[in-house]
């Protein structure tokens, strides 16, 4: 296997040494037992057939005189939202002071003795079934060693040849339709620690708060094929972990880092007209969408130019600089045999019975894909706004709760993707933090379409609402904001509106309609927002008829 496909290729399995440790099973469900591996029978979450590689798209394009075709792969990593750390019972908290959290276990003094955490096994198991993951019959941990600062144990335990899960799968919707991008494997390890850079002059200052957090290793096989496609993944890989509930998935936070292993494929630019196929380069310090976007775009044209300049390229690991906007050389890409991997003496294997993971299965909610087909299948909305409701699952229990409430669903997306997510964007908060909730919001559309309110009062009762929360009918009535309907007012503000804006109306009466609107908002603009839109509309239609 070639390009980008390296990146992730099956490693030659471990021998298990002799004397491997053995333990009770720590959980109901899950025995221990020393013994050869296996694949559990488990088959993927519902929805679809295996998926197929690839995509019917041709991933060629130009630029400059070269033909040239993208291969990415991804490594993503998420930290579990367990209670406590994967190994030892210190908290699991972001944000703490710094190695506060810490205790002999995980930082690997000697005579400590790691205990797995069966939240951790289980919430990775979640988020593999979520994946369309194959969970493994046996599975165990390794040690990877190397050495780094933040590393205190001088290895990290994670898995190699017997991953908690493999095959599965990530749809995402392309310009060329849908395309499944296949996951190679996900697995279980700890983090390490982290270093800091920015809070002293005379060095770098090390915080072992984060050693030891659970996290899931999960590789892509090398089926994307421009950057974008690496965005659309990782934004439903995000939704679909998200939605299980093992992690909050910030990657302002590092609980979703992701490293990008890029080359390129240039037709006819090798010895003899052959296709020439780059070195791969691993991309790291991807601490958002946006990076990882412009982090592939450079690593591309950095190729390319190359390429053209007949220049070598070497396969290496390179960090991207945001404010820069480049990448930098940071080591020579590793291979497994650079870690020594060798099985974790002090951990069991693990044998997952089928009754564990169907329970687990059992467990899973309602998934993006499937809540935004039924939102446009079932509720009539557009693919978009179920796209942008289905992104956040308390945002779409919100959705849910204001329609269940008596409002038509789109008259409930109009409103929240508009008024409401433009206040959380603007403010960086979440539904939850809303000062009122769906019913207060869906009262609020149900004055609007009873005509108590107009369009625009709604607008200053929502930012009411936001500051002081409240009933929206209280403040309604209170505030004397509902909507003039009286004939007699209406005609008297028509009138006016005609009177002062002669010219508008000559412009309506030589057939511009958008004369008709400025005439509409001078006669809002006397009621202060309360006048009837629609019956002001057709008093200014019938007296200026002719």
């Amino acid at each position: 296997m070639t390009g980008a496909a390296e990146a992730h290729r099956a490693h030659d399995a471990a021998a298990m040494p002799p004397g491997a440790a053995m333990a009770p099973a720590a959980a109901t469900g899950v025995a221990v037992r020393d013994a050869a591996a296996g694949q559990a029978a488990a088959t993927p979450a519902a929805g679809g057939p295996r998926p197929a590689a690839g995509s019917s798209a041709d991933p060629w394009q130009e630029q400059d005189g070269l033909r040239y075709r993208v291969i990415v792969g991804l490594e993503v990593h998420v930290e579990l939202r367990t209670r406590t750390k994967i190994f030892c019972s210190c908290p699991n908290q972001f944000g703490a002071e710094p190695n506060t959290h810490v205790c002999p276990v995980c930082m690997g003094l000697p005579g400590t003795l790691p205990v797995l955490n069966q939240q951790a096994l289980e919430y990775a198991a979640l988020a593999a079934l979520a994946l369309n993951c194959r969970i493994a019959r046996e599975t165990k941990f390794d040690r990877k060693n190397y050495t780094y600062p933040d590393l205190p144990k001088g290895y990290q335990i994670s898995q190699y040849d017997q991953p908690l899960a493999t095959g599965g799968w990530v749809e995402i919707d392309t310009p060329d339709g849908p395309k499944r991008i296949r996951i190679r494997r996900l697995h279980l390890e700890e983090d390490a620690g982290k270093s800091v850079h920015d809070q002293d002059a005379t060095g770098t200052l090390l915080d072992f708060n984060r050693a030891g957090v659970p996290l899931i290793e999960i590789v892509t096989e090398p089926d994307l094929a421009s950057p974008e496609e690496a965005r659309l993944f990782l934004q439903e890989l995000r939704a679909a972990i998200l939605y299980t509930g093992v992690s909050d998935v910030r990657m302002e936070e590092g609980s979703l880092r992701c490293d990008a292993n890029v080359n390129v494929v240039v037709a006819g630019a090798g010895p003899g007209g052959t296709d020439l196929r780059t070195p791969i380069t691993e991309i790291k310090n991807l601490n958002s969408f946006r990076s990882v976007v412009r982090a592939l775009e450079h690593e591309v044209a950095r190729h390319l130019d190359a390429v053209r300049r007949g220049e070598p390229l070497q396969r290496e690991t390179r960090h991207w600089d945001e404010g820069r906007g480049v990448t930098r050389p940071s080591r020579g890409k590793e291979e497994a045999h650079d870690y020594r991997y060798f099985p974790e003496p002090d951990l069991p294997r693990l044998v997952l019975d089928e009754a564990w993971v169907e329970g687990l299965r059992a467990r899973l909610p309602e998934l993006p894909r499937q809540r935004r087909a039924r939102y446009v299948d079932e509720l009539g909305l557009p693919a978009y706004d179920a796209g942008v409701l289905t992104a956040d699952p308390a945002l779409a229990r919100f959705f849910e709760d204001v329609v269940a409430a008596g409002v038509a669903p789109k008259a409930a997306s109009n409103w929240i993707m508009s008024e409401v997510l433009a206040h959380l964007n603007a403010t960086g908060r979440s539904v939850q933090d809303l000062p009122f909730g769906p019913g207060q919001l869906a009262a609020l559309l149900r004055l609007v379409d009873q005509g108590t309110i107009s369009g625009k009062i709604a607008k200053q009762v929502f930012a009411i609402m936001l500051e002081e929360g409240g009933d929206p009918e209280v403040i309604v009535r209170e505030r004397g904001l509902v909507q003039v309907t009286d004939e007699a007012q209406l005609a008297e503000w028509v009138d006016r509106a005609i009177a002062e804006n002669p010219e508008a109306v000559a412009n309506y009466r030589g057939g511009k309609e958008t004369a008709l609107g400025f005439l509409v908002g001078q006669v809002m603009r006397f009621s202060k927002g309360k006048a009837n839109p629609q019956r002001v509309n057709e008093l200014l239609r019938e007296r200026l008829k002719g």
